[in-house]
């Protein structure tokens, strides 16, 4: 019984959830740029993280909300 569980985990992810990988695997030697469209998706989630980011900590910057003091940390 339970190997039958892992046998149908296993089969779940080999031939459902990674199918859109398998259609990108055969299409790699025609469209480059469309088999590499996870990495593009992963890149432009990092872009959109890094500028949102970047955004708060100027926030935070500008209101000036840090304790600068250098005592401000017990480990210092």
């Amino acid at each position: 019984m339970v190997k039958d569980f892992f046998y149908s985990i296993a089969w779940l992810f080999e031939e459902i959830l990674f199918f859109p990988f398998d259609l990108l695997r055969t299409i790699q030697y025609d469209s480059w740029f469309f088999a590499n469209t996870m990495s593009w998706i992963f890149i432009l989630i990092g872009i959109i993280g890094a500028i949102y980011w970047i955004k708060q900590l100027k926030k935070f910057d500008e209101n000036a909300e840090e304790n600068r003091d250098i005592t401000a940390h017990p480990f210092l």
